[in-house]
């Protein structure tokens, strides 16, 4: 297979990954906050397991990295990745989802895993 086919096929999987709305929500979120799998489980209202499933994925696909923070995993988007121009470009079409970390704020559950 040409190395043309192999990037399309790559890009390919990489948007219908960022197709589901959950994942691509975080994503948006993520490009201006580090955040722990707790924090999205609040602003989704969605099980832990489910939220890490999206969150292993994304990961899985080099669009998130993590890092250990005591016991908590924080998650970031990766900006060394490979994909990361185009998502950085998908993501500036998007609006700002920033409004979900003040409402978590307001709640006092931001970082509630620190």
């Amino acid at each position: 297979m040409e190395v043309h086919a192999i990037e399309i096929d790559h890009f390919s999987k990489i948007l219908k990954l960022l197709g589901d709305k959950t994942r691509l929500t975080m994503v948006k979120i993520l490009d201006t906050n580090d955040c722990c799998v707790c924090e999205f489980v609040e602003m989704f209202k969605m099980s832990q397991p489910a939220i890490s499933q999206h969150v292993r994925k994304l990961k899985d696909a080099g669009i998130v990295r993590e890092k250990r923070k005591g016991q908590w995993i924080i998650y970031s988007l990766n900006r060394e990745s490979d994909v990361f121009p185009m998502v950085k470009s998908l993501l500036h079409h998007l609006p700002a989802q920033d409004f979900k970390l003040t409402e978590l704020e307001e709640q006092g559950l931001r970082i509630s895993c620190e």
